[in-house]
């Protein structure tokens, strides 16, 4: 950054887009000339496809480098998933398997192929032109803060600040703060969070009592929400250090009173592109009730397994996706009609029980979790300690924090609203702070990635 922050204007891309591929060659050095390799190659699929008059050469082109990135994404992450599924159906037969070196995932890889998807299929709509320099659009996918767990960015939202922008203080300013926000949240709430959920999934389920289930399907939902949201501040943060204005990728989602509603505000940005490259192009809302429903059904599948090459994740799809054809049918309605409160808490306790199955790879063992949920049992053997309980009470309170105007009011004039002197040197005391306890306990904690790393 203080490289970068020195260098002349017509050299901060390639700073960046160094620093860049090094960061994702320290994380994965021999993933990285995939990922080289496939940025040249779109780079010029889609160079002539913009330079072709004759449709039908224009949506081959399209088709070719949409199946490349899309082949790439099956051969790396699904395969595993065919293969064991293809050997567990000819075990039935007493057929001989078939014989697998299993692969691992490249880091990020779900992230920035959607991101390349966008950059030929906006320049194949001519929503946006091609980047006329390869190491501009190599700079699009491989942009270091958003490259591993996003914000998921279309190409016509960026392409204008790969060419241009401007360095200000007060972004530079606001930035570290929206960074130091996000870094409390990962190491001061999520990975306490993590702590106790690890240990409780980590035990037998069917010995677990009912408050040990629930406290531990609690910190998961915590836990998942504060290190996914963390890691975007960050992103949004460093970003913003630099000139870039990234899209938000949540919302407060835990204060949604319907999963409608829930998916406008969690992951922002990945329902948007699955309702403009995948939603839309199926017919979007401009269909018969029946088809509504089936699209509706089959992009929350495409959700559940985009997340994971897992039999839970699509299931978890599935889970969503129920919901939002319940809630187009009347239960919306129901909803509305109970109120504000008891919405919430209803779409909460959902959202949460929808996290178990996300959690858990074996659906079977996430059902028996979800009944131990149930059994009304209280025996714990589990201890939790002061420090967990201290930061439970946080989470809760800043996950519901934005629940009446007044307050979301305060959060929006903190994240977007310009800032006053007065204003400023609150804020960045609140975050010098933050910085130094995150960083202490990084120092004198274990290892602990960010959940969406693995997809």
């Amino acid at each position: 950054m203080l490289v970068y922050f020195v260098t002349p204007q017509k050299f901060k891309n390639g700073v960046i887009l160094i620093g860049s591929i090094f960061f994702y060659a320290w994380g994965a050095p021999k993933f990285i000339f995939v990922i080289l390799f496939t940025t040249f190659l779109d780079f010029h699929l889609v160079t002539w496809m913009d330079k072709s008059i004759k449709e039908n050469r224009r949506r081959l082109l399209l088709i070719v480098s949409v199946s490349i990135n899309l082949g790439l994404l099956f051969y790396f992450k699904y395969s595993n998933f065919f293969i064991e599924n293809v050997n567990a159906a000819l075990s039935v037969f007493g057929d001989k398997q078939i014989q697998w070196t299993k692969l691992i995932l490249p880091i990020g890889i779900s992230f920035y192929t959607f991101e390349t998807i966008t950059y030929v299929v906006d320049v194949y709509r001519r929503t946006h032109k091609p980047l006329s320099k390869f190491w501009d659009y190599q700079l699009y996918i491989i942009l270091f803060p958003k490259l591993i767990a996003g914000p998921i960015i279309r190409y016509h939202d960026l392409a204008d600040q790969i060419k241009e922008r401007k360095n200000l203080v007060d972004d530079k300013l606001t930035g570290f703060y929206r960074f130091a926000l996000g870094l409390g949240k990962k190491v001061l709430i999520a990975n306490h969070m993590g702590l106790v959920a690890d240990e409780i999934f980590g035990r037998n389920y069917l010995e677990l009592d009912t408050m040990s289930a629930w406290v531990g399907s609690l910190a998961y939902t915590f836990q998942i929400y504060f290190d996914f949201s963390g890691y975007s501040d960050m992103a949004i943060g460093l970003g913003k250090m630099m000139g870039f204005k990234f899209p938000e990728n949540f919302n407060n989602p835990y204060i949604s009173q319907s999963i409608t509603e829930f998916w406008r505000r969690w992951h922002m940005t990945l329902g948007s592109w699955m309702k403009n490259y995948l939603y839309i192009p199926l017919g979007g809302n401009k269909v018969t009730s029946k088809r509504l429903y089936f699209n509706l059904w089959l992009v929350f599948l495409a959700s559940g397994l985009w997340h994971g090459a897992s039999w839970s994740f699509v299931f978890w799809g599935a889970f969503h996706g129920f919901f939002l054809i319940f809630e187009r049918a009347f239960f919306g309605k129901v909803l509305e009609k109970i109120g504000m409160l008891p919405s919430i808490l209803f779409t909460f306790l959902i959202v949460n029980f929808g996290w178990v199955f996300f959690r858990i790879e074996k659906i079977g063992d996430a059902f028996i979790y979800i009944k131990r949920m149930f059994v009304f049992e209280f025996n714990t053997t589990i201890t939790f300690s002061t420090e967990f309980k201290t930061y439970l009470v946080i989470a809760i309170l800043f996950s519901f924090f934005a629940i009446s105007k007044y307050t979301q009011k305060i959060q929006d004039a903190i994240y977007f609203n310009n800032y006053n002197n007065f204003k400023h040197l609150s804020v960045a005391s609140i975050s010098l702070i933050l910085l130094l306890l995150s960083i202490s306990s990084i120092t004198s904690s274990g290892f602990n990635p960010f959940i969406y790393f693995r997809f």
